[in-house]
């Protein structure tokens, strides 16, 4: 590949992931709704679905509103290990089961994703293209967001 090409290929992809981290900072409020529905209804969120909406909101809010610089090149894994870690051992202390806390970080992507489909964020075939990468770095940090919830809740400190 020349370096035109790596150059528009970088920069196109550099504006796919600042459109989805300004569609996340735009509608952190409509996806925390969304998401807070769904557990609502998820049976097998039990411990959540105690919650009142306002602590809900305020949980599934704090992911949202961080979520566009999780995903972007400006957090590190040190940091989401710290921030996961944390959750862990704090739902673990709540007496949530690890599988409802992970269900509710599936929910979380799912409603994500739900998302950028309803927006036509990816609307060209070269965006559907630089989906596969933005799909790529979201899963990272879903994947890492997991499993430092389960360190976490494993450590119970």
């Amino acid at each position: 590949m020349d370096q035109n090409a790596k150059d528009f290929r970088s920069g196109h992809e550099a504006s796919v992931l600042t459109k989805l981290v300004d569609l996340i900072e735009r509608n952190a409020d409509e996806l925390t709704n969304h998401w807070l529905n769904k557990v609502r209804h998820d049976a097998g969120l039990h411990n959540y679905r105690l919650l009142n909406d306002a602590e809900l909101y305020s949980r599934a809010h704090r992911v949202f509103s961080h979520l566009g610089k999780w995903i972007s090149r400006e957090t590190s894994k040190e940091e989401i290990a710290r921030d996961y870690i944390a959750l862990g051992a704090q739902r673990r202390k709540e007496g949530f089961a690890l599988s409802e806390v992970i269900q509710a970080l599936f929910l979380v992507r799912r409603t994500l994703w739900h998302k950028v489909m309803d927006e036509g964020l990816l609307d060209t075939a070269y965006d559907l293209y630089q989906a596969i990468e933005l799909n790529d770095r979201v899963t990272l940090f879903f994947d890492r967001a997991i499993f430092f919830t389960a360190v976490g809740y494993e450590r119970g400190t």
